[in-house]
């Protein structure tokens, strides 16, 4: 495998169990096209070297470009030659923004074309794996990106519209033109679609289910946004940077900058970096409860997972849309301790296998066991995953107070403590806790006699007086006692996101000269520490009655500010210590896009002091074991 392949790992990694599939013969020429199942799963039965490969635009609704004409979306095709001759197949979808730059995957692959303009390698191993076994392969390159007219709104609406166009054409609905300007349509299909995807394209497919378009009849939503609001913000502090719709738009989007200077603009007002503020325009990047898409639409199936140490698509991406979708919807879920992660590199044998059961029962009506299977699995630690009925799991709160002491316990508190408001990471904010620092307040609990495991949503409550009009209120939970865990926060050429390369490749599927659909192996990326941040919570004192609007405090005056933290399914073992930690800005979720070093481009710390009565300050935890802290 060439360096630069090597080199494109910058996001995450893969598991260390050797997983080859080999090719099965070529169906007969002669014999009906048909599907074969066998052991509750589609065979690989179909050539993917003899595979069709076209390509059509299909017409979408909207002109993102503005230039008088509804722009086309490039879809590129492979599917069984046997699709041509009466066999009808359903198609697995990947829509993406990313093909140009950076590239799919965490080998940040590309497409080749050949002489025809049909693609002869497909980014990632869906091609490889679901073509001989009887799907269609559709990739869509996003408005505005690699072939596809128009331009990238950032999670806005013709995102979302022009990937529902190319559901509504794979359905008779609307119209595709070949390089000759004629109509094609879709007739070797039977209209069942799943989309898959993976952070921005994981986002799509949430976008596209919650327009309740028919004919989509499962999403694969991997670590991909519900809110663009939270791409950028959260609770009204500017959490990533400034100008980072914009910014992401003209990185995926190569044509010169003056074709969408337009579409830049309007991105740029309507994100509205100056205030942090909830508005119109992030209200219909909401997938949620937007106009364009929301979660109570949703129709299709849906498989999220969701790493919770994410530092790009917070927990709650997944926890307040998941909890939104309608109960007829079913489901399923993995949750995980990793970062921002694809789980074809960490868990590949067992999710290639869920993966399979999963499409086969939701698209080919194939009736195996993966409905009857435990709902959603869950990563408890290295190599630690246990499995239960729902997300979060059956819950009591428990709600601990800050002793003057610096204890942490059930108990009624008295006493004030005070810090400033500075922008620190998470590791200055949480280390040596029993250390003054005048920019935070750290409070422990006794060690813990039993194991006590968090599922869900935990908040916090303050009672304060603020010196300035508005601070950023930052709190963690922390998880004190010296363990090996897995570990997030490195990222480098040959570890990112708790996975780190561990030497050879898995190949997937067939292959053909120009696709091998071979991939780097990786394994968990562990370190022992003396404490892990858990979780956390952010606020803008001045957005906490409202996101939409901000409400400047009255110096001096005593408020009770509540607010949720980012979900989390953790263990704490016996023997450790919780540690809840009140602080400022939260560096971990600054980003230095322009490079210059000044800071100009994120949240900084408002100097101001923060003077918190520990009687009206606690934090709620809900816990599936209960706790003997006192």
């Amino acid at each position: 495998m060439s360096n630069s392949r090597r080199r494109g790992f910058l996001a995450a990694v893969v598991i260390a169990i050797p997983l080859v599939i080999a090719a099965a013969p070529a169906a007969s020429a002669t014999a009906e096209p048909k599907i074969e199942v066998s052991g509750g799963v589609t065979q690989p039965v179909f050539s993917y070297k003899d595979a069709i490969r076209e390509h059509v635009r299909v017409q979408s609704p909207v002109d993102s470009d503005g230039d008088g004409k509804k722009d086309l979306v490039r879809v590129d095709i492979i599917r069984p030659k046997e699709s041509d001759s009466g066999l009808k197949v359903p198609v697995i979808m990947h829509e993406s923004p990313y093909y140009d730059v950076p590239g799919v995957g965490y080998e940040n692959e590309h497409k080749k074309y050949d002489v025809n303009g049909n693609v002869t390698k497909f980014p990632m191993y869906w091609d490889n794996y679901f073509v001989p076994r009887g799907y269609a392969f559709v990739s869509v390159d996003m408005l505005g990106t690699r072939l596809s007219d128009g331009c990238p709104t950032t999670y806005g609406a013709s995102d979302v519209l022009g990937g529902k166009a190319v559901v509504d054409w794979l359905n008779g609905r609307a119209t595709a033109y070949d390089d000759k300007g004629d109509p094609v349509e879709a007739t070797w299909t039977t209209g069942r679609t799943g989309m898959i995807g993976h952070s921005y394209e994981g986002a799509l497919g949430a976008g596209v289910a919650g327009t309740g378009v028919q004919g989509l009849e499962t999403i694969v939503n991997i670590a991909g946004y519900t809110s663009g609001y939270e791409t950028s913000r959260n609770n009204g502090t500017l959490t990533w940077y400034k100008g980072g719709q914009e910014e992401l738009a003209q990185r995926v989007d190569l044509d010169p900058d003056e074709k969408c200077a337009a579409v830049h603009q309007r991105l740029r007002e309507g994100a509205d970096d100056a205030t942090g503020n909830y508005n119109a325009y992030w209200h219909e990047r909401n997938y949620r409860t937007g106009p364009i898409s929301k979660a109570r639409n949703v129709r299709a199936s849906v498989f999220s997972v969701m790493g919770m140490q994410d530092r790009n698509v917070v927990g709650s991406q997944f926890s307040e849309w998941w909890a939104k979708l309608p109960r007829t919807v079913q489901r399923k879920a993995w949750v995980t301790q990793y970062g921002h992660l694809d789980p074809f590199w960490a868990r590949r044998e067992v999710w290639l296998d869920t993966l399979h059961q999963w499409f086969d029962h939701e698209l080919m009506g194939v009736p195996n066991d993966i409905m009857r299977r435990p709902r959603v699995d869950v990563q408890l630690g290295p190599d630690r995953w246990i499995t239960q009925a729902d997300w979060p799991a059956p819950t009591r709160t428990t709600t601990l107070r800050p002793q003057q002491d610096g204890s942490l316990g059930r108990k009624p508190s008295t006493g004030t403590g005070s810090y400033l408001d500075t922008a620190q990471t998470e590791i200055a904010m949480a280390t040596d806790p029993a250390t003054t620092n005048p920019n935070r307040l750290a409070f422990l609990t006794p060690p813990l006699k039993s194991a006590m495991r968090l599922s869900g949503t935990p908040s916090v409550s303050l009672r304060l007086k603020l010196d300035k009009p508005t601070a950023n209120l930052g709190v963690l939970l922390v998880d004190y006692g010296t363990d090996t865990r897995i570990n997030y926060r490195e990222r480098g050429a040959t570890s990112a996101e708790g996975l780190k390369f561990i030497g050879g490749e898995d190949c997937v599927g067939q292959s053909t000269a120009d696709d091998d659909g071979c991939y780097l192996r990786a394994g968990d990326n562990t370190a022992t520490s003396g404490f892990n941040v858990v979780t956390r919570g952010i606020l803008d004192a001045q957005n906490h009655k409202s996101l939409s609007r901000q409400a400047p405090l009255t110096p001096g005056k005593s408020y009770q500010i509540t607010w949720k933290m980012l979900p989390q399914d953790y263990e704490f073992k016996v023997g450790h210590r919780l540690g809840l930690i009140l602080t400022g800005a939260n560096d971990d979720f600054n980003l230095d896009v322009t490079g210059n070093g000044t800071g100009d481009d994120v949240e900084p710390g408002t100097g101001a002091e923060v003077t918190a009565d520990l009687a009206g300050t606690s934090i709620s935890l809900p816990l599936v074991t209960g706790t003997s802290i006192e």
